[in-house]
């Protein structure tokens, strides 16, 4: 019988097969172990139940603007520490982490390019940098981004994702909310497209001011979107608050948003809305033999 015993045996810690800790990401909806590389080739959105994991800003730059084309603006702009904020460490200790980690000087990326041939200014903010908070810098950068398509006569897009107004600049942070509304109030006199484009989380001031102003407002599948957070709404009202409120779909039904749009086809639906709304031709479609 000895002959039917598969012998054990131990392998050393050198031929054990190595399996970096980065390879794999378990979705947090379905469970299913998803390689990494395959997540990021089908743009962070679970292939087996749709869930849509958070994107890095420069994911959403490269889901939009056609290959190539992007160019930055104000890319050196950095946060200064206006009011010597101080909570478990100083503010500009604070920034100085944000940046390493994000490698860039603030919570959001703007530039222009092309988006299916049509020059667009685009936004997008970057949670990974203090929560995508925004301060007075992001709301300048934004601010410029709404001014040049003022200037040049093009579409604005903005992807939000952030945990709202930076409490380190206090009423300074506050301000952007006026700044960045009143810039857009300028692009809407002057009958130029605006996009809103809200993704996971999209709250505080942020939600209070431009994700919540564009001609169309989208929202991905599942994204937070909302101005106070579930507990101190209920804390408020002293009332339960409904399944799934503060997600878009809860948000598409009671009229917040205008429309939830997977990932994966963002960018032929944003074109679709510019051109209708400048009054451009349909793409000729090509006609196989």
């Amino acid at each position: 019988m000895a002959w039917f015993r598969k012998e054990k045996r131990k392998l050393t810690s050198a031929a054990r097969r190595e399996v970096p800790s980065d390879v794999f990401e378990k979705c947090p909806e379905c469970g299913e172990i998803l390689y990494r590389n395959r997540l990021s080739q089908n743009a962070q959105v679970c292939p087996a139940c749709g869930h849509h994991h958070r994107m890095e800003a420069e994911g959403y730059v490269e889901l939009l603007i056609d290959e190539g084309g992007f160019t930055e603006t104000d890319r050196g702009m950095k946060s200064s520490d206006p009011l010597g904020f101080f909570d478990l460490k100083p503010y500009p200790q604070r920034l100085a982490a944000a940046e390493r980690k994000s490698g860039r000087g603030d919570a959001v990326i703007t530039g222009y390019g092309p988006l299916e041939g049509m020059p667009v200014n685009l936004a997008v903010m970057d949670f990974s940098f203090i929560g995508g908070s925004m301060g007075s810098v992001v709301g300048e950068k934004i601010t410029r981004a709404a001014r040049r398509s003022e200037r040049e006569g093009e579409p604005l897009i903005v992807v939000s994702a952030s945990g709202g107004a930076r409490m380190m600049e206090g009423v300074l942070s506050l301000m952007q909310l006026a700044k960045t509304s009143a810039a857009l109030a300028r692009l809407h006199e002057a009958r130029i497209p605006y996009v809103s484009i809200l993704t996971d989380p999209t709250t505080g001031g942020v939600t209070a001011s431009y994700a919540m102003l564009g001609d169309v407002n989208m929202a991905e599948p599942g994204a937070l979107i909302g101005f106070a957070g579930p507990r101190v709404i209920e804390q408020t009202i002293k009332q339960a608050l409904p399944e799934g409120f503060q997600r878009s779909e809860f948000l598409l039904e009671h009229g917040m948003v205008d429309v939830i749009v997977d990932r994966r086809a963002m960018k032929g639906r944003v074109a679709a809305y510019l051109r209708h709304m400048l009054g451009l031709p349909e793409p000729a479609v090509e006609k196989s033999d």
